[in-house]
């Protein structure tokens, strides 16, 4: 059995993982901006061994990428990467729509509404980072109903990557448009009909797609250092 200290650190590199993902999320990470150990171990008031943990978590994720002897950068992957995490997420979707509509409670239709307002709201104010975390609840929230673990655990590993690059990375994204495109899977939510929030997230996922392609740019100028560059990855 693990010890005491190894799940406190295990538990510990989940938490640093978390605040790395929300801060490149947010912005504070551009794409091929180094992530320093020794900055965010210190910013954060911890060692670095759970940083590096984070790391290789986000790595495994396809946030960042790791490269002996010049640390860690986040990643910028390409156009083709997104679509087929795309392709997957689509299904995955169709297949969490099914297994929830059948257990979803009145409570939890509300908590979905309230999430595309929030992303109206959000759209309404140019405001596309706060677009991007009601979109992700919004999904997030769909997956959980459906109540399958492994379904869950899946989907997690690819939401994280899409949502970080399609969201805040690609030229010219809208927030309106994004917010507007999620009116089709509500109005079915509504009308509790399986195969119509089927064929929506389909359509969702289609666009979603035709724009990244459209609109993806092949070679992107790699972002300038990330904060504390001086020091030794």
């Amino acid at each position: 059995m693990a010890d005491d200290a190894t799940i406190s650190r295990g538990v510990l590199a989940d938490q640093v993982q978390d605040r790395l993902l929300e801060a490149i999320l947010a912005g504070r990470y551009p794409p091929h901006s180094r992530i320093v150990e020794t900055r965010v171990a210190r910013e954060l008031g911890t060692s670095q061994a759970p940083v590096r943990e984070a790391l290789r978590g986000l790595e495994a994720l396809g946030v960042v990428e790791i490269t002996p002897f010049r640390g860690a950068r986040v990643r910028r992957p390409s156009a083709g990467e997104l679509l087929e995490a795309y392709v997957v997420r689509s299904e995955l979707e169709a297949l969490g729509a099914r297994l929830a509509l059948p257990r979803m409670t009145d409570a939890d239709l509300a908590d979905l509404l309230a999430r595309g307002e929030e992303m109206q709201r959000a759209a309404a104010v140019g405001d596309l980072h706060g677009v991007a975390i009601a979109d992700a609840g919004m999904h997030g929230r769909l997956i959980e109903i459906a109540a399958n673990a492994t379904l869950s655990r899946v989907w997690r590993s690819l939401e994280p990557f899409s949502r970080t690059y399609l969201t805040l990375i690609v030229p010219g994204a809208d927030a309106r448009w994004t917010a507007d495109l999620h009116r089709p899977i509500l109005e079915a939510l509504k009308a509790r009909d399986v195969e119509a929030v089927v064929r929506a997230l389909d359509d969702h996922f289609a666009e979603v797609a035709a724009r990244l392609e459209a609109e993806w740019t092949v070679d992107a100028p790699a972002a300038t250092e990330g904060a504390g560059s001086d020091e030794p990855a």
